[in-house]
């Protein structure tokens, strides 16, 4: 334990907590230490209710300006329930869709409690017992051996082999081996407390008994719930994007309500006494101008991008997510697992000769063999179930012999010296034929010492080492002594026969060096942050083009004695990250974030959780990613494959472009619609024409719901385009409308609103009924046509533009739909349209197909300067 940079003794950390290290707490000190220092028990965030979640899907500004749209013109004229009643469906499904998914919510510190031992033996008033493991408290002296999980944060007394996993905690693949001893060091890194245990690592080899330091929320994974109950959510860019458009929106309906009311009041003469109607005209068209469908429609085309993603082993928990993962511009990797396999593999060997496993001679393989005897981890085949236990090292030798190597099984062990972190040596006793023999493994230095006497040969090793060593290989070495009789222990480990070297790493996965080169085409930079030591991580990252040239690496010790300042100004000279903590993680996450970067953290451990909830994107692995990790992402790669992500991004930017098509389709109609009664208001008004109102509210509202909606799904369906892989990513502070798309928008919206206007006044010419239901089938046709020229810049005559099963099934509904609206009796007259002769249907049909011919011109022109570009 540590207050103030102090590491205190076991004998102060006794009186401390009034607590003996031989006879444990007695009763009254476990009361008084539960008080004192808290419950072993991870507190959980008050959980928003049910109903306040539904209410907060009613914050967007689109949605409460549809709600106040709809109660206006409820309360102008009780006539208008029915687009009232429309629009309210309209919202309250977005709300319920919307809702289904958000539900789907963070429960990290559930997934923290799970990760709770149940169990845990405690030495309490001199005799041992077993308790749950949520009753120990600060001075409890705990025992904990092979295959045990730690039940919370402890100090080592004393330990026999002891090897801890703490993969989930610190990110290192390897098995730490744990001491008694005392550590002078300050500020040294979670990986490195080689006298401490952490709480929810395990125990893979060896025993030990420990005095509890830490409990609940105050150990180190306590704090990491900490660190993810304090984090705020943030709106993600697509929410920013869609708030500013619902912004522009409402200032526009607002604007055009105005205006209108004045036209209206203008025509009649300002006489007060249609004020009543003057009014409800200038509401009701801010209503219809208004696109009711949009929200719903953004939640669909997310849904839909969903569900391919999940095709594609990524499983989506927030609907934004997606497309933020699209937007994306620098990937925050952990390495152990996500990078790289998480299975120590032995890649090399020394005998003579460094050379990798492949051809081995026979000398080398019953090397290997020695390597596996020598070993106390077993893989067993449990009825068609492999069964793997023990240290990842021991497991690697095991794994390499049963490939390369001989049968084992046919030696008996006779004698066997464990490890131990002193002596850094294992010595097992085989018989081979006539023989005894004593295999000796351990660390490269001990076994030399034992073994080798002639300077030339020490020197050859001593170069493999370093070969192997450099290039971030974990080396053991191997030395044999023949006996004619069984040995004593005392007889063994000196005057050995220096066999070889093994080299093992946990290898880079095959597919992400690939990954890695497609994002950085993508203009993404992937970048490391691992629990690894530096050379093992700056190894893993040149193999994988993560670490070039110009690029650095640094430690936590080193990543803290930067400023914040500093970090910010520099983040993108730095690459790699090692022997991290989880607080560096999420620093390096907001430093990025500082410098308006879109980050897509991923992970699969306790340690990545607090990093994947603060990044703009969290992307947890599926397999050997923890609870943790899971709850607290965004997205959830079933395949633990980094290949994922970058299909994820694909679909990402893929979604948001048709995203920005929904958009552009929906507000060009919606200005059509508007321009249409604006112009002729305003020409009646000035008294150029007695036009009246060409389009009802009813008959706009029809158009925006389902006209308009159907069509705009099918928008949202459309296959990714994949060159958006060979283009940059967006800016953070990019508009949604940069590039001049507004321009384009209101340019489409005004050609929809002119052609409309056409038709009706050609109709209105015989009747005002006739001009009405020209302008109602030009209007629906002409958004009809249009959604495919938006859709892609494909050639409305190519036969790709008809590739989109469900746009075309959108296409032949609405036009039906609208068919039957007009010619429908008894519908019609609800409507009051009049059925039209042939030559004002087809008038109205050819006026509809003009958006075409301009939108054919404009794709042509776009297609003659790319390909003199």
């Amino acid at each position: 334990m540590k207050e103030n940079n102090k590491e205190y003794s076991l004998s102060e950390l006794e009186r401390m907590f009034d607590s003996d290290l031989s006879k444990g707490l007695d009763d009254s000190t476990i009361l008084k230490n539960r008080t004192n220092y808290g419950k072993n028990v991870l507190e959980e965030k008050k959980k928003k209710p049910l109903w306040i979640k539904f209410l907060l899907e009613f914050k967007d500004p689109l949605i409460i300006i549809l709600i106040i749209a709809a109660i206006v013109s409820i309360i102008i004229d009780l006539n208008e329930w029915i687009e009232s009643l429309i629009i309210m469906i309209v919202v309250l499904l977005n709300a319920i869709l919307g809702l289904y998914q958000e539900n789907k919510a963070e429960k990290s510190l559930d997934a923290l409690k799970k990760l709770s031992v149940a169990s845990s033996k405690v030495v309490r008033n001199n005799s041992i017992a077993t308790i749950d493991a949520k009753e120990l408290v600060v001075g409890d002296i705990i025992i904990v051996e092979a295959g045990d999980s730690i039940p919370a944060d402890a100090r080592i007394i004393e330990c026999s082999n002891l090897k801890v996993d703490e993969a989930a905690l610190t990110g290192e693949s390897v098995s730490v081996d744990k001491t008694s001893d005392y550590i002078e060091e300050s500020n040294i890194s979670l990986g490195d407390k080689k006298n401490c245990l952490f709480s929810s690592t395990n125990v893979t080899n060896g025993k030990a008994r420990a005095i509890v330091t830490s409990v609940g929320m105050n150990t180190e994974i306590g704090k990491i719930g900490k660190m993810l109950n304090e984090d705020k959510e943030e709106l993600t860019p697509l929410q920013h994007k869609l708030n500013s458009v619902g912004s522009l929106i409402g200032v526009m309906a607002l604007i055009i309500c105005v205006i209108v009311f004045i036209l209206e009041m203008v025509s009649y003469n300002w006489n007060w006494e249609f004020f009543s109607d003057a009014f409800i005209t200038s509401v009701a068209l801010a209503v219809a101008a208004i696109p009711e469908g949009l929200a719903t429609v953004v939640t669909i085309v997310l849904s839909i991008g969903v569900a391919k993603m999940s095709k594609k082993n990524a499983i989506v928990k927030k609907l934004p997510a997606v497309e933020t993962l699209g937007s994306c511009n620098v990937i925050c990797s952990d390495k152990t697992g996500t990078l790289t396999q998480n299975k120590m593999t032995v890649t090399s060997l020394y005998l003579n000769e460094i050379k990798e496993i492949k051809d081995l001679s026979n000398e080398e393989k019953k090397m290997l063999s020695y390597f596996a005897i020598c070993c106390d981890a077993s893989i067993e085949n449990n009825n068609g179930k492999i069964i793997r236990v023990g240290d990842p090292t021991e497991l690697a030798l095991l794994d390499i012999n049963n490939l390369y190597g001989n049968d084992i099984k046919i030696y008996k062990r006779l004698l066997d010296i464990p490890f131990d972190s002193d002596r850094k040596l294992m010595t097992t006793v085989i018989k081979d034929n006539n023989k005894y023999i004593a295999i000796t493994k351990g660390a490269l230095d001990r076994v030399l010492n034992l073994s080798i006497d002639d300077d030339s040969i020490k020197n050859k090793v001593l170069e493999a080492n370093n070969y192997m060593a450099s290039n971030a290989l974990r080396v053991l070495a191997l030395g044999i002594k023949e006996f004619d009789e069984m040995p004593l222990e005392k007889e063994l480990e000196y005057d050995m026969k220096f066999m070889g070297l093994v080299g093992m790493i946990d290898p880079a996965r095959k597919e992400v060096k690939e990954s890695i080169r497609i994002a950085k085409n993508a203009g993404i930079k992937t970048v490391m942050i691992t629990g690894d030591h530096i050379i093992t991580a700056k190894a893993i990252a040149k193999e994988l083009g993560i670490l070039n040239e110009n690029d650095k690496a640094l430690t936590s010790n080193e990543l803290d004695n930067l400023t914040d300042e500093y970090l910010y100004e520099h983040i993108n000279e730095y690459s790699v990250y090692a022997r991290v903590a989880p607080k560096d993680k999420v620093r390096i996450v907001k430093a990025w974030q500082k410098n308006n970067a879109i980050v897509a953290m991923t992970g699969d451990g306790v340690n990545d959780a607090p990093a994947l909830k603060k990044a703009d994107i969290g992307c947890a692995m599926g397999i050997t990613g923890t609870d943790v990790s899971k709850e607290a992402a965004d997205m959830i790669l079933t395949d633990d494959n980094f290949s994922t992500i970058v299909s994820a991004v694909k679909e990402g930017r893929g979604i948001y472009d048709n995203i920005r098509k929904c958009v552009k389709y929906l507000l060009s109609s919606n200005i059509g619609e508007v321009l249409t009664i604006f112009i002729a208001s305003l020409l009646t008004a000035f008294g150029f024409l007695n036009l009246g109102t060409p389009l009802s509210a009813m008959h706009l509202l029809w158009i925006n719901l389902i006209t308009d909606s159907l069509p705009a799904f099918g928008i949202g369906m459309e296959d990714v385009d994949s060159k958006v892989m060979y283009e940059k990513p967006r800016s953070k502070n990019e508009g949604f409308f940069h590039n001049g798309y507004i321009l384009k928008i209101i340019f489409e919206g005004i050609i929809i609103g002119l052609v409309t206007l056409i038709a009706y006044i050609i109709g209105n010419n015989i009747n005002h009924l006739l001009g009405s239901t020209m302008a109602f089938l030009t209007l629906s046709t002409t958004q009809l046509f249009h959604a495919y020229n938006v859709k892609s810049n494909h050639s409305i005559f190519s036969i790709k533009s008809y590739k989109n099963k469900f746009m075309n099934f959108a296409f032949i509904i609405g036009f039906t739909l609208q068919i039957i609206v007009i010619y429908t009796p008894g519908l019609r007259d609800l409507f009051e349209f009049v059925p039209m002769e042939f030559k004002y249907f087809a008038i109205s049909i050819g006026l509809s197909f003009v958006i075409v011919i301009i939108m054919e011109l404009y794709k042509l022109i776009l297609r003659i300067k790319s390909k003199k570009n």
